[in-house]
């Protein structure tokens, strides 16, 4: 297809609402943890799970939907993601307690797993080669919105609605996507994949994944052994997980993508940065309602500056990226990122949003347009066409995990128990840090780019 005609606008419509629908329903929930804690009684455990039981499904299963939809129908299991998704999210919206919203959270992952690298494959596989880079632009300044707009959507309706209405309303936009990916999207699939998925290497991810999880956040007010044992479990069964990939017959992540070293390279970097990411909006939109007093429209009106720099210049980015290669663009937006956050670490009681938060807002949001659209561009570059939603899994799944982790280790390290989240005193002490932390993570995901992509040219990024 071609990007500038109906049908393809219509099947880019429906990839970025569909994607976007999930990327924004896993940052906005974020914004309710205060509301959902104090109105479900959880504790800081278990609102870390509220957030972390979505990533954990979406992170772990995200690898099998990418091969699926190469063998069945990347079109297909779209589809099944889609509905998936909003079943889970009308289960998420009428939940009484913490674990029926954590058990509704995980499934609605599954869903996210499921549609999330389809759209990047239906683009890939589906749109001229000439108009693949502006595609994948779009799609990504979307989904990078999505994500940003997540904060300032559930702030509106944690003020108007509730949190309930923060996964009610995923249902009529699930509605439009079935509708417009109906109309609009092709079916395509890799000819050459045949037999079965890896199930071996899908179980050794989600039980490696789940256990360290659950180890890391066990250790804020855990026994010290729950967390050695899931810690150590959960590393020992991922390490298992890639030496069987190297010799099974069909492998999840086929190993030989590793020796393009900007596949390496772009994957390394985007566990860092997409690490801090999550940690940062966990953190920050939190210490605004808790410590500086903010409404929840407020919290989420202050990262809006995220929303008109990816709008506005997501597509020149990709359109740089591909005129000299994703080397600068990969180094320099993580780093100015880095800047940004350590300029938010000084957010509290008494902090003004013009003063303590905007400046510290540009800075971030400026580094995330920076290397959004390059990374994806370069990810999939690196990749063989017959590969693309493989590929795509491999760096949404890797990107998944890196905000699971960081949610799950970094409270119990600076020091977050129990209920610290409704505690401003308590919860400012381990919020600068974290933020610190978090600045630490994105400044090497700067250094990874720098050393890892050095040679790359423009157009492939090879």
């Amino acid at each position: 297809m071609r990007r500038g005609t109906r049908a393809g606008r219509g099947a880019l419509a429906a990839v970025t609402l569909g994607s976007g629908m999930a990327l924004l329903d896993g940052t906005v929930v974020n914004l309710a943890v205060p509301t959902i804690g104090r109105e479900l009684g959880a504790s800081l455990a278990q609102v870390q799970w509220v957030v972390n039981g979505y990533l954990l499904s979406l992170a772990a299963l995200i690898l099998v939907s990418g091969a699926l939809g190469d063998r069945v129908g990347r079109r297909r299991v779209y589809v099944v993601g889609i509905a998936l998704f909003a079943l889970a999210s009308l289960a998420c919206a009428v939940a009484q307690d913490p674990t029926q919203l954590i058990l509704a959270r995980v499934i609605q992952g599954v869903g996210g797993a499921l549609l999330t690298p389809g759209a990047l494959a239906v683009i890939q596989a589906s749109f001229a080669a000439e108009d693949r880079a502006a595609a994948i632009g779009t799609w990504a300044g979307t989904s990078g919105i999505a994500t940003a707009l997540g904060p300032f959507v559930g702030g509106f309706l944690l003020d108007h609605g509730g949190w309930r209405w923060i996964f009610a309303i995923n249902l009529p936009i699930a509605a439009a996507v079935m509708l417009l990916v109906w109309r609009f999207v092709p079916e395509s699939r890799n000819p050459q994949a045949s037999g079965g998925l890896d199930g071996v290497g899908a179980v050794l991810t989600v039980a490696g994944l789940g256990l360290l999880t659950w180890g890391l956040i066990g250790a804020s007010d855990g026994p010290l052994g729950r967390t050695v044992f899931g810690c150590c479990g959960g590393l020992a069964l991922l390490a298992g997980f890639t030496a069987y990939e190297r010799r099974a017959p069909r492998p999840l992540v086929p190993m030989d993508l590793f020796g393009s070293r900007v596949f390496s390279a772009a994957n390394g970097m985007t566990f860092l940065v997409y690490g801090a990411l999550g940690a940062v909006m966990f953190f920050l939109v939190i210490q605004l309602q808790v410590s500086s007093g903010f409404s929840p429209m407020a919290s989420g009106l202050a990262s809006l500056p995220v929303t008109a720099a990816l709008f506005a210049l997501s597509s020149r980015a990709a359109a740089l990226g591909q005129r000299i290669g994703p080397r600068v663009p990969m180094t320099v937006g993580p780093l100015v990122c880095a800047v940004g956050v350590a300029l938010m670490s000084g957010v509290g009681a008494e902090t003004r949003y013009w003063t303590g938060v905007f400046p510290g807002m540009v800075l971030f949001a400026l580094g995330l347009a920076a290397l959004v659209s390059p990374l994806t561009a370069a990810v999939l570059a690196a990749a063989p066409d017959r590969l693309a939603g493989t590929a795509s899994g491999i760096n949404n799944a890797v990107a998944r995990a890196g905000s699971l982790i960081a949610v799950a280790a970094l409270p119990p390290l600076v020091g977050l128990t129990g209920d610290a989240y409704a505690d401003p005193a308590a919860f400012t002490a381990g919020y600068r840090p974290a933020m610190l932390a978090c600045a630490a993570l994105l400044a090497g995901g700067g250094i990874v780019s720098w050393f890892g992509l050095a040679g790359t040219r423009g157009r492939t990024g090879r």
